[in-house]
């Protein structure tokens, strides 16, 4: 299949009341496309709503209302999927990131739709340690977390999957992504730093995507992608010390990490929490701690040559960021 440039006037969106897929919805919307969004709960649905969405009553496995919901439409967007580091229920994660897209997809194609977009993760390029990795890059063989192997199988099914169906698929590939409206995950990292003038971090390398840029990728990779490619969307890679530089300069305060080397963070990070340096709630788990361990650099040239991406300077998403904690109270100290 040969993919030209592609007339959007109706869009569906699973995932549509989280934070990725919230701002998936807003931007199309604001792009004059009709938004239709899958929701499981009335909380759910009133969220598609303030984005200016139609909302779907039913969830992943109800492929009836999937394939109701997206009759008529030009183009699905998945992006539902669950992202934990360290998951109580790995089985559960599973089901969602890579049994369910298949589901997806086949009701898509039942309904006649001619293109679908994964929200996959740059997770799940699975690059060797030290390596600059893009879409090419061979995966390494090992996984950092439970969540990078849902995603690197959910990845497979999907592009599996639509073969079979004969369904254009694109799969979108973030990095980390940060912006106003995220306070879990990854954004921990960022609250526990602007939450100590003495943070304990690990000398590492961080790739993070402004939240705006990963939903204009996605509009981007319907209207331009080619079929079967898969897209890095990455806006800046930095090392921890100028990150955190970066995060005191957008708090206007001073911050002082204490910056320990790679091969200390195995066991610096258990003692840490034991002398109560770090709280109970602390950000990093094993999963966490394996992935800072491992560092991420990623290579977006290819969506910036054919999905004609710009990014926003890292500097400029903290700021915003940092406002945005700061107004919810989700700073302390």
């Amino acid at each position: 299949m040969v993919c030209g440039l592609l007339s959007l006037l109706t869009a569906f969106v699973t995932g549509g009341s989280g934070f990725v897929g919230g701002a998936v919805v807003q931007h199309l919307v604001g792009s004059g496309i009709a938004v239709r969004g899958l929701a499981r709960s009335d909380a759910a649905a009133e969220s598609i709503v303030r984005n200016g969405g139609t909302p779907v009553l039913g969830d992943l496995s109800n492929e009836e209302a999937l394939r109701s919901g997206m009759s008529g439409c030009d183009v699905v967007y998945h992006v539902a999927g669950v992202n934990t580091m360290c998951p109580n229920d790995p089985g559960a994660m599973y089901r969602v990131n890579v049994d369910l897209v298949r589901a997806v997809v086949r009701a898509a194609a039942d309904a006649g739709v001619r293109r679908i977009v994964l929200t996959s993760s740059a997770a799940a390029i699975g690059e060797p340690a030290g390596t600059v990795g893009d879409e090419r890059t061979p995966h390494a063989g090992r996984f950092l977390s439970h969540y990078a192997r849902s995603k690197y199988l959910g990845e497979r099914a999907f592009f599996d999957e639509t073969e079979r169906r004969r369904i254009e698929a694109i799969a979108v590939n973030p990095s980390s992504v940060q912006g106003p409206g995220r306070a879990d995950g990854s954004a921990l990292l960022l609250r526990y730093a602007l939450s100590m003038q003495r943070p304990i971090v690990i000398d590492t390398t961080l790739s993070i995507v402004d939240i705006h840029d990963t939903a204009r990728a996605h509009l981007a990779a319907a209207i331009r992608g080619r079929h079967g490619a898969r897209y890095l969307v990455s806006g800046a890679t930095v090392g921890i010390r100028p990150a955190v530089a970066m995060l005191a300069q957008a708090a206007d305060r001073a911050i002082d990490p204490i910056v320990l080397p790679p091969w200390s963070g195995m066991f610096a990070y258990p003692i840490a929490v034991a002398a109560g340096l770090i709280g109970g709630d602390g950000p990093v788990c094993t999963e966490m701690l394996r992935t800072l361990l491992h560092g991420h650099r990623f290579d977006a040239s290819l969506s910036i040559n054919e999905l004609g991406m710009t990014y926003t300077p890292l500097s400029e998403t903290f700021r915003r960021t940092v406002e945005w904690l700061g107004n919810e109270g989700l700073i302390q100290g």
